[in-house]
Protein backbone atom coordinates (compact mmCIF):
# COMPACT_ATOMS: atom_id res chain seq x y z
CA UNK A 1 0.00 0.00 0.00
CA UNK A 2 1.93 3.34 -1.34
CA UNK A 3 -0.27 6.85 -0.93
CA UNK A 4 -3.61 4.73 -0.99
CA UNK A 5 -2.74 3.39 -3.88
CA UNK A 6 -2.09 -0.25 -4.35
CA UNK A 7 1.09 -1.83 -5.78
CA UNK A 8 1.59 -5.27 -5.16
CA UNK A 9 5.11 -6.18 -3.11
CA UNK A 10 5.63 -8.62 -5.69
CA UNK A 11 6.56 -5.86 -8.11
CA UNK A 12 8.04 -3.35 -5.72
CA UNK A 13 10.35 -6.54 -4.86
CA UNK A 14 11.19 -7.48 -8.63
CA UNK A 15 12.27 -4.00 -9.29
CA UNK A 16 9.46 -3.34 -11.94
CA UNK A 17 8.01 -0.33 -9.74
CA UNK A 18 9.69 2.67 -7.62
CA UNK A 19 7.87 3.78 -4.59
CA UNK A 20 7.64 7.08 -6.31
CA UNK A 21 7.43 6.06 -9.78
CA UNK A 22 4.70 3.59 -10.63
CA UNK A 23 2.53 5.60 -12.98
CA UNK A 24 5.59 6.56 -14.62
CA UNK A 25 6.69 3.41 -15.55
CA UNK A 26 3.77 2.18 -16.94
CA UNK A 27 3.25 5.75 -18.85
CA UNK A 28 7.06 4.80 -20.39
CA UNK A 29 5.60 1.37 -21.26
CA UNK A 30 2.38 2.81 -22.97
CA UNK A 31 4.17 5.57 -24.44
CA UNK A 32 1.98 8.13 -22.55
CA UNK A 33 2.05 11.82 -22.48
CA UNK A 34 0.92 13.57 -19.65
CA UNK A 35 0.58 17.21 -20.35
CA UNK A 36 2.75 19.30 -18.66
CA UNK A 37 4.67 16.08 -16.79
CA UNK A 38 7.88 16.43 -19.22
CA UNK A 39 10.11 17.79 -15.55
CA UNK A 40 8.45 15.13 -13.73
CA UNK A 41 9.67 12.14 -15.61
CA UNK A 42 12.81 13.19 -15.48
CA UNK A 43 13.45 14.38 -11.64
CA UNK A 44 11.58 12.99 -8.65
CA UNK A 45 9.40 15.53 -6.73
CA UNK A 46 11.52 17.74 -4.18
CA UNK A 47 8.14 17.59 -1.66
CA UNK A 48 4.83 16.13 -1.00
CA UNK A 49 2.84 16.05 -4.24
CA UNK A 50 -0.10 18.49 -4.36
CA UNK A 51 -0.69 21.90 -2.41
CA UNK A 52 -1.10 20.38 1.45
CA UNK A 53 -3.90 19.61 3.46
CA UNK A 54 -7.13 20.90 2.61
CA UNK A 55 -8.74 23.61 5.14
CA UNK A 56 -11.98 23.74 6.44
CA UNK A 57 -14.59 26.57 4.56
CA UNK A 58 -16.14 28.63 7.60
CA UNK A 59 -19.03 28.87 5.06
CA UNK A 60 -18.83 24.57 5.01
CA UNK A 61 -19.32 24.16 1.41
CA UNK A 62 -16.12 23.59 -0.15
CA UNK A 63 -12.80 23.07 1.56
CA UNK A 64 -9.55 23.79 -0.19
CA UNK A 65 -5.57 23.96 0.15
CA UNK A 66 -4.38 27.26 1.54
CA UNK A 67 -4.10 29.71 -0.78
CA UNK A 68 -7.26 28.82 -2.67
CA UNK A 69 -10.66 30.42 -3.25
CA UNK A 70 -13.68 29.41 -4.88
CA UNK A 71 -16.82 31.36 -6.58
CA UNK A 72 -19.98 29.94 -7.47
CA UNK A 73 -20.63 29.93 -11.18
CA UNK A 74 -24.27 28.37 -11.54
CA UNK A 75 -26.25 27.42 -8.59
CA UNK A 76 -29.50 25.26 -9.31
CA UNK A 77 -32.99 27.10 -8.72
CA UNK A 78 -30.90 29.93 -7.60
CA UNK A 79 -28.67 31.44 -10.44
CA UNK A 80 -30.71 32.84 -13.24
CA UNK A 81 -31.08 31.12 -17.38
CA UNK A 82 -31.18 33.95 -19.70
CA UNK A 83 -34.46 33.36 -21.05
CA UNK A 84 -36.19 33.24 -17.13
CA UNK A 85 -35.85 30.59 -14.79
CA UNK A 86 -33.32 28.75 -12.60
CA UNK A 87 -30.22 27.17 -13.48
CA UNK A 88 -31.32 23.14 -14.05
CA UNK A 89 -30.57 20.84 -11.20
CA UNK A 90 -27.60 18.01 -11.46
CA UNK A 91 -24.51 19.27 -12.69
CA UNK A 92 -22.37 17.04 -14.70
CA UNK A 93 -19.98 16.64 -17.26
CA UNK A 94 -18.42 20.05 -18.21
CA UNK A 95 -16.69 21.20 -21.37
CA UNK A 96 -15.19 24.62 -21.25
CA UNK A 97 -13.58 26.78 -24.80
CA UNK A 98 -11.87 29.55 -24.55
CA UNK A 99 -14.17 32.67 -24.83
CA UNK A 100 -13.41 35.23 -27.86
CA UNK A 101 -12.11 38.60 -26.03
CA UNK A 102 -10.97 36.39 -22.81
CA UNK A 103 -12.89 34.17 -20.14
CA UNK A 104 -14.04 30.68 -20.90
CA UNK A 105 -17.56 29.40 -22.13
CA UNK A 106 -18.32 26.02 -20.85
CA UNK A 107 -21.28 23.40 -21.65
CA UNK A 108 -22.70 21.95 -18.64
CA UNK A 109 -24.44 18.76 -18.60
CA UNK A 110 -27.63 18.05 -16.63
CA UNK A 111 -28.22 14.43 -15.62
CA UNK A 112 -31.49 14.54 -15.22
CA UNK A 113 -33.72 10.91 -15.43
CA UNK A 114 -36.92 12.11 -15.04
CA UNK A 115 -39.71 12.69 -17.18
CA UNK A 116 -40.46 16.44 -18.44
CA UNK A 117 -42.39 18.32 -15.67
CA UNK A 118 -39.87 17.42 -13.32
CA UNK A 119 -38.56 20.52 -10.83
CA UNK A 120 -35.46 22.39 -11.63
CA UNK A 121 -35.85 20.47 -15.36
CA UNK A 122 -34.23 21.67 -18.51
CA UNK A 123 -36.55 24.04 -20.12
CA UNK A 124 -38.30 23.41 -23.34
CA UNK A 125 -37.17 26.62 -25.55
CA UNK A 126 -38.55 26.06 -29.02
CA UNK A 127 -36.69 24.68 -31.55
CA UNK A 128 -33.98 23.34 -29.22
CA UNK A 129 -35.97 20.07 -27.70
CA UNK A 130 -35.42 17.05 -29.09
CA UNK A 131 -38.02 15.15 -26.81
CA UNK A 132 -40.75 16.73 -25.43
CA UNK A 133 -41.16 14.05 -22.88
CA UNK A 134 -37.61 14.60 -21.28
CA UNK A 135 -36.15 16.97 -18.95
CA UNK A 136 -32.45 16.60 -19.36
CA UNK A 137 -30.34 18.69 -21.59
CA UNK A 138 -27.15 20.78 -21.56
CA UNK A 139 -26.54 24.55 -20.63
CA UNK A 140 -23.84 26.81 -21.85
CA UNK A 141 -22.34 29.42 -19.19
CA UNK A 142 -19.95 32.24 -20.14
CA UNK A 143 -17.60 33.63 -17.48
CA UNK A 144 -14.47 35.91 -17.55
CA UNK A 145 -11.12 35.59 -17.39
CA UNK A 146 -11.71 34.43 -13.45
CA UNK A 147 -14.69 32.51 -13.34
CA UNK A 148 -17.37 35.22 -12.61
CA UNK A 149 -20.40 33.96 -14.12
CA UNK A 150 -21.55 36.36 -17.33
CA UNK A 151 -24.26 34.80 -18.66
CA UNK A 152 -26.28 31.28 -19.31
CA UNK A 153 -28.62 29.84 -21.68
CA UNK A 154 -30.06 26.77 -22.83
CA UNK A 155 -28.10 25.21 -25.55
CA UNK A 156 -30.23 21.25 -25.50
CA UNK A 157 -33.19 20.38 -23.95
CA UNK A 158 -35.72 16.99 -24.48
CA UNK A 159 -32.57 14.85 -23.35
CA UNK A 160 -32.30 12.40 -20.81
CA UNK A 161 -29.60 11.19 -18.16
CA UNK A 162 -26.95 13.54 -19.95
CA UNK A 163 -23.93 12.01 -17.53
CA UNK A 164 -20.85 12.76 -19.24
CA UNK A 165 -19.12 13.88 -23.06
CA UNK A 166 -16.63 15.08 -24.33
CA UNK A 167 -15.17 18.25 -26.46
CA UNK A 168 -14.46 17.63 -30.40
CA UNK A 169 -10.79 19.60 -31.78
CA UNK A 170 -13.56 22.08 -33.85
CA UNK A 171 -14.73 23.10 -30.58
CA UNK A 172 -17.99 21.27 -29.86
CA UNK A 173 -19.46 19.17 -26.97
CA UNK A 174 -20.44 15.76 -27.49
CA UNK A 175 -23.08 15.15 -24.60
CA UNK A 176 -24.19 11.21 -23.71
CA UNK A 177 -27.23 9.75 -22.24
CA UNK A 178 -26.68 7.63 -19.79
CA UNK A 179 -29.87 5.44 -20.39
CA UNK A 180 -31.30 3.22 -22.79
CA UNK A 181 -35.01 4.50 -22.40
CA UNK A 182 -37.45 3.45 -24.74
CA UNK A 183 -40.26 5.96 -26.48
CA UNK A 184 -43.57 4.96 -24.78
CA UNK A 185 -41.64 4.28 -21.08
CA UNK A 186 -42.23 6.77 -18.41
CA UNK A 187 -43.53 9.85 -20.50
CA UNK A 188 -40.70 9.79 -23.42
CA UNK A 189 -42.05 10.12 -26.95
CA UNK A 190 -38.88 9.43 -28.31
CA UNK A 191 -36.07 6.93 -27.80
CA UNK A 192 -32.89 7.47 -25.88
CA UNK A 193 -28.89 6.62 -25.48
CA UNK A 194 -27.31 8.55 -27.96
CA UNK A 195 -24.90 10.90 -28.30
CA UNK A 196 -25.58 14.63 -29.07
CA UNK A 197 -23.69 17.58 -30.01
CA UNK A 198 -23.75 20.97 -28.53
CA UNK A 199 -22.28 24.12 -30.05
CA UNK A 200 -21.01 26.76 -27.69
CA UNK A 201 -20.65 29.37 -30.06
CA UNK A 202 -23.84 29.14 -32.82
CA UNK A 203 -26.66 29.06 -31.18
CA UNK A 204 -28.40 28.17 -34.29
CA UNK A 205 -26.06 25.22 -34.81
CA UNK A 206 -28.09 23.83 -32.01
CA UNK A 207 -31.63 23.95 -33.29
CA UNK A 208 -33.54 20.63 -34.40
CA UNK A 209 -31.56 18.21 -32.46
CA UNK A 210 -30.94 15.39 -33.69
CA UNK A 211 -28.95 12.43 -31.93
CA UNK A 212 -25.36 11.05 -33.98
CA UNK A 213 -27.37 7.51 -34.41
CA UNK A 214 -23.83 6.26 -35.77
CA UNK A 215 -22.17 6.42 -32.34
CA UNK A 216 -24.53 3.65 -30.95
CA UNK A 217 -27.77 3.44 -28.58
CA UNK A 218 -26.43 2.66 -25.30
CA UNK A 219 -25.92 4.00 -21.62
CA UNK A 220 -23.28 6.72 -22.81
CA UNK A 221 -20.80 7.57 -20.30
CA UNK A 222 -17.50 10.06 -21.46
CA UNK A 223 -16.40 10.35 -25.08
CA UNK A 224 -12.54 11.14 -26.72
CA UNK A 225 -12.00 12.52 -30.27
CA UNK A 226 -8.37 11.20 -32.12
CA UNK A 227 -7.61 14.83 -34.01
CA UNK A 228 -5.94 12.71 -36.67
CA UNK A 229 -7.48 9.78 -37.22
CA UNK A 230 -11.54 11.04 -36.72
CA UNK A 231 -11.92 8.15 -34.18
CA UNK A 232 -13.96 8.81 -31.25
CA UNK A 233 -13.36 6.31 -28.17
CA UNK A 234 -16.57 6.21 -25.62
CA UNK A 235 -17.26 4.59 -22.31
CA UNK A 236 -20.32 2.73 -20.77
CA UNK A 237 -21.64 2.82 -17.38
CA UNK A 238 -23.75 -0.39 -17.17
CA UNK A 239 -23.89 -4.01 -15.44
CA UNK A 240 -25.64 -7.08 -15.74
CA UNK A 241 -23.24 -7.82 -17.74
CA UNK A 242 -20.91 -5.05 -17.05
CA UNK A 243 -20.15 -1.59 -19.61
CA UNK A 244 -17.70 -2.07 -22.55
CA UNK A 245 -15.28 0.46 -24.21
CA UNK A 246 -15.92 1.37 -27.70
CA UNK A 247 -14.67 3.28 -30.50
CA UNK A 248 -16.32 4.90 -33.93
CA UNK A 249 -14.00 4.28 -36.87
CA UNK A 250 -15.00 7.14 -39.71
CA UNK A 251 -16.54 5.72 -43.17
CA UNK A 252 -13.53 5.91 -46.28
CA UNK A 253 -13.68 9.71 -47.12
CA UNK A 254 -15.08 11.40 -43.82
CA UNK A 255 -13.48 14.69 -43.30
CA UNK A 256 -14.40 15.47 -39.16
CA UNK A 257 -14.81 19.09 -38.32
CA UNK A 258 -18.32 21.50 -37.22
CA UNK A 259 -21.58 19.64 -38.91
CA UNK A 260 -19.63 16.97 -39.91
CA UNK A 261 -21.49 14.31 -37.04
CA UNK A 262 -24.75 15.39 -38.03
CA UNK A 263 -24.30 14.79 -41.50
CA UNK A 264 -23.41 11.04 -40.80
CA UNK A 265 -26.22 8.12 -41.33
CA UNK A 266 -27.50 5.77 -38.79
CA UNK A 267 -24.92 2.95 -39.54
CA UNK A 268 -22.22 5.10 -41.13
CA UNK A 269 -17.99 4.21 -40.24
CA UNK A 270 -17.88 1.18 -37.81
CA UNK A 271 -18.62 1.28 -33.96
CA UNK A 272 -16.56 -1.88 -32.17
CA UNK A 273 -15.98 -2.90 -28.64
CA UNK A 274 -12.83 -3.41 -27.09
CA UNK A 275 -11.20 -6.95 -26.79
CA UNK A 276 -7.96 -7.42 -24.32
CA UNK A 277 -5.90 -10.21 -24.81
CA UNK A 278 -2.70 -10.88 -21.97
CA UNK A 279 1.16 -11.41 -22.72
CA UNK A 280 0.55 -15.09 -23.53
CA UNK A 281 -2.45 -14.83 -25.67
CA UNK A 282 -5.12 -15.55 -23.11
CA UNK A 283 -8.66 -13.42 -23.62
CA UNK A 284 -9.13 -11.42 -20.96
CA UNK A 285 -12.90 -10.80 -19.80
CA UNK A 286 -13.08 -8.29 -17.50
CA UNK A 287 -9.90 -5.37 -16.68
CA UNK A 288 -10.21 -6.01 -13.20
CA UNK A 289 -8.07 -8.94 -13.83
CA UNK A 290 -5.08 -6.46 -13.79
CA UNK A 291 -4.16 -6.47 -10.22
CA UNK A 292 -0.63 -5.11 -11.14
CA UNK A 293 -0.07 -1.61 -12.20
CA UNK A 294 1.96 -1.52 -15.48
CA UNK A 295 -0.43 -4.25 -17.00
CA UNK A 296 0.05 -4.13 -20.83
CA UNK A 297 -2.99 -5.42 -23.26
CA UNK A 298 -2.94 -5.72 -26.80
CA UNK A 299 -6.13 -4.46 -28.05
CA UNK A 300 -8.50 -5.57 -31.05
CA UNK A 301 -12.10 -4.24 -31.67
CA UNK A 302 -15.06 -6.60 -32.74
CA UNK A 303 -17.54 -4.71 -34.44
CA UNK A 304 -20.97 -4.06 -32.82
CA UNK A 305 -23.81 -5.39 -35.78
CA UNK A 306 -27.10 -3.77 -34.14
CA UNK A 307 -25.86 -0.18 -32.98
CA UNK A 308 -28.82 0.56 -32.28
CA UNK A 309 -29.81 -2.09 -30.11
CA UNK A 310 -33.36 -3.00 -31.31
CA UNK A 311 -33.27 -6.46 -30.07
CA UNK A 312 -30.49 -6.41 -27.81
CA UNK A 313 -28.52 -4.05 -25.69
CA UNK A 314 -24.76 -3.38 -27.68
CA UNK A 315 -23.13 -4.76 -24.60
CA UNK A 316 -24.97 -8.00 -24.76
CA UNK A 317 -23.95 -8.35 -28.58
CA UNK A 318 -20.56 -10.26 -27.97
CA UNK A 319 -20.58 -12.72 -25.11
CA UNK A 320 -17.77 -12.91 -22.54
CA UNK A 321 -15.21 -14.63 -24.57
CA UNK A 322 -15.27 -12.14 -27.20
CA UNK A 323 -15.25 -8.57 -25.60
CA UNK A 324 -13.24 -7.18 -22.25
CA UNK A 325 -15.58 -5.48 -19.84
CA UNK A 326 -15.42 -3.15 -16.88
CA UNK A 327 -17.31 -2.02 -13.85
CA UNK A 328 -18.52 1.93 -14.40
CA UNK A 329 -16.68 2.76 -17.38
CA UNK A 330 -16.61 6.68 -16.49
CA UNK A 331 -14.24 9.16 -17.75
CA UNK A 332 -11.64 9.30 -20.73
CA UNK A 333 -9.73 11.93 -22.07
CA UNK A 334 -7.68 12.31 -25.63
CA UNK A 335 -4.12 13.14 -24.51
CA UNK A 336 -1.05 13.44 -26.85
CA UNK A 337 -1.40 9.50 -28.97
CA UNK A 338 -3.74 7.67 -26.81
CA UNK A 339 -7.23 8.25 -24.47
CA UNK A 340 -7.42 7.75 -20.58
CA UNK A 341 -9.94 5.71 -19.30
CA UNK A 342 -11.27 5.35 -15.89
CA UNK A 343 -12.85 2.00 -14.67
CA UNK A 344 -14.65 3.74 -11.10
CA UNK A 345 -14.37 0.81 -9.30
CA UNK A 346 -15.20 -2.92 -9.09
CA UNK A 347 -16.79 -4.83 -6.36
CA UNK A 348 -19.08 -8.15 -6.66
CA UNK A 349 -20.34 -7.76 -10.55
CA UNK A 350 -16.49 -7.87 -11.48
CA UNK A 351 -13.67 -10.94 -11.09
CA UNK A 352 -11.94 -9.09 -8.99
CA UNK A 353 -12.63 -5.86 -6.37
CA UNK A 354 -11.02 -2.37 -6.95
CA UNK A 355 -11.93 1.18 -5.92
CA UNK A 356 -10.25 2.57 -9.04
CA UNK A 357 -8.64 2.09 -12.21
CA UNK A 358 -7.06 4.42 -15.12
CA UNK A 359 -6.08 2.84 -18.22
CA UNK A 360 -4.35 4.43 -20.70
CA UNK A 361 -4.85 3.07 -24.53
CA UNK A 362 -2.04 3.65 -27.29
CA UNK A 363 -3.97 4.74 -30.30
CA UNK A 364 -0.89 3.58 -32.66
CA UNK A 365 0.60 0.69 -30.46
CA UNK A 366 -2.75 -0.88 -30.03
CA UNK A 367 -2.12 -1.33 -26.38
CA UNK A 368 -3.89 -0.62 -23.23
CA UNK A 369 -1.86 -0.08 -20.28
CA UNK A 370 -2.59 0.35 -16.41
CA UNK A 371 -1.48 3.18 -14.57
CA UNK A 372 -3.19 3.39 -11.54
CA UNK A 373 -4.91 0.99 -9.29
CA UNK A 374 -6.66 2.26 -5.95
CA UNK A 375 -7.22 -0.02 -3.50
CA UNK A 376 -10.34 -1.39 -2.91
CA UNK A 377 -11.64 -0.23 0.76
CA UNK A 378 -9.96 3.39 0.93
CA UNK A 379 -12.32 6.26 1.04
CA UNK A 380 -9.56 9.55 0.83
CA UNK A 381 -8.98 8.43 -2.95
CA UNK A 382 -11.40 5.98 -4.12
CA UNK A 383 -13.94 5.60 -7.17
CA UNK A 384 -12.83 8.08 -9.76
CA UNK A 385 -15.04 9.32 -12.04
CA UNK A 386 -14.89 12.52 -14.75
CA UNK A 387 -11.21 13.26 -15.35
CA UNK A 388 -9.12 15.74 -17.20
CA UNK A 389 -5.52 16.38 -18.07
CA UNK A 390 -3.66 18.61 -15.70
CA UNK A 391 -1.85 21.38 -17.56
CA UNK A 392 0.43 21.44 -14.30
CA UNK A 393 1.22 17.94 -15.13
CA UNK A 394 -0.66 14.21 -14.10
CA UNK A 395 -4.76 14.51 -14.16
CA UNK A 396 -7.55 15.64 -11.93
CA UNK A 397 -9.88 13.47 -10.95
CA UNK A 398 -13.52 13.53 -9.66
CA UNK A 399 -14.98 11.50 -6.72
CA UNK A 400 -17.96 9.30 -6.71
CA UNK A 401 -16.89 7.44 -3.46
CA UNK A 402 -17.85 6.52 0.14
CA UNK A 403 -17.28 9.47 2.19
CA UNK A 404 -17.27 13.02 1.53
CA UNK A 405 -16.51 13.37 -2.18
CA UNK A 406 -14.23 15.84 -3.72
CA UNK A 407 -11.14 16.72 -6.08
CA UNK A 408 -8.06 14.73 -6.36
CA UNK A 409 -4.95 15.19 -8.34
CA UNK A 410 -2.04 12.43 -9.59
CA UNK A 411 1.09 13.30 -10.59
CA UNK A 412 3.14 11.77 -13.77
CA UNK A 413 4.75 9.74 -10.56
CA UNK A 414 1.46 8.21 -9.62
CA UNK A 415 1.13 10.53 -6.51
CA UNK A 416 -2.33 11.32 -5.52
CA UNK A 417 -2.97 14.58 -3.55
CA UNK A 418 -6.49 15.96 -2.56
CA UNK A 419 -7.29 19.41 -4.06
CA UNK A 420 -11.08 19.75 -2.97
CA UNK A 421 -13.57 18.22 -0.46
CA UNK A 422 -17.19 18.90 0.45
CA UNK A 423 -19.86 16.50 1.90
CA UNK A 424 -23.06 15.00 -0.11
CA UNK A 425 -23.02 14.49 -3.43
CA UNK A 426 -20.40 13.51 -6.13
CA UNK A 427 -18.09 15.76 -8.03
CA UNK A 428 -18.44 15.92 -11.74
CA UNK A 429 -16.71 17.95 -14.44
CA UNK A 430 -13.36 19.16 -13.96
CA UNK A 431 -12.18 20.64 -16.59
CA UNK A 432 -9.32 23.68 -16.57
CA UNK A 433 -9.52 27.36 -18.20
CA UNK A 434 -7.38 27.32 -21.40
CA UNK A 435 -5.05 29.64 -19.69
CA UNK A 436 -5.06 27.37 -16.80
CA UNK A 437 -6.02 30.06 -14.21
CA UNK A 438 -9.57 28.86 -13.76
CA UNK A 439 -10.54 25.03 -12.20
CA UNK A 440 -14.19 24.52 -13.32
CA UNK A 441 -15.99 21.57 -11.37
CA UNK A 442 -19.49 20.96 -10.33
CA UNK A 443 -21.51 19.29 -7.04
CA UNK A 444 -24.16 16.83 -8.72
CA UNK A 445 -26.55 17.20 -6.55
CA UNK A 446 -28.59 19.67 -6.49
CA UNK A 447 -26.22 21.21 -8.95
CA UNK A 448 -23.23 23.84 -8.21
CA UNK A 449 -21.09 24.50 -10.73
CA UNK A 450 -17.58 26.25 -8.91
CA UNK A 451 -14.75 28.45 -9.97
CA UNK A 452 -11.47 27.38 -7.86
CA UNK A 453 -8.57 29.75 -8.28
CA UNK A 454 -5.28 30.06 -6.59
CA UNK A 455 -1.30 29.32 -6.71
CA UNK A 456 -1.51 26.35 -9.28
CA UNK A 457 2.28 25.40 -9.76
CA UNK A 458 3.30 21.90 -12.09
CA UNK A 459 2.98 18.81 -9.77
Amino acid sequence: MIGRVAVTEAAVRAGRFTRRGFLRTAAAGAGIVLTGSTDMLHTAPAAAPGYGPLLRDPKGVLDLPAGFSYRVVTQAGRTKLEAGGPTPRNHDGTGAFPRPGGGTVLVNNHEIREPEGTKNQVPHLDGLVYDPGAAGGCTVIETDAVGRPLREYVGIAGTSTNCAGGVTPWNTWLTGEETEQRAGGKGYERDHGYVFEVDPFDPAANRDPAPIRALGRYSHEACAVDPRSGEIYLTEDASGPNGLLYRWTPPAGFRSGKGSLRALGPADGVLAAMRCTDASGKHVDDLSRATDVGTEYAVEWVPIDDREARKQSTRKQHGDDDVTRAHKLEGCWWDGNGVHVVSSYAGGESPERHDGQLWFYDAARSRLTLGLLLQAGEEEFDRPDNISVSPYGGVILAQDGNGDNGLFGVTAAGDPFPLARASGSEFTGPVYSADGAVLFANIQEPGTMFAITGPWRRS
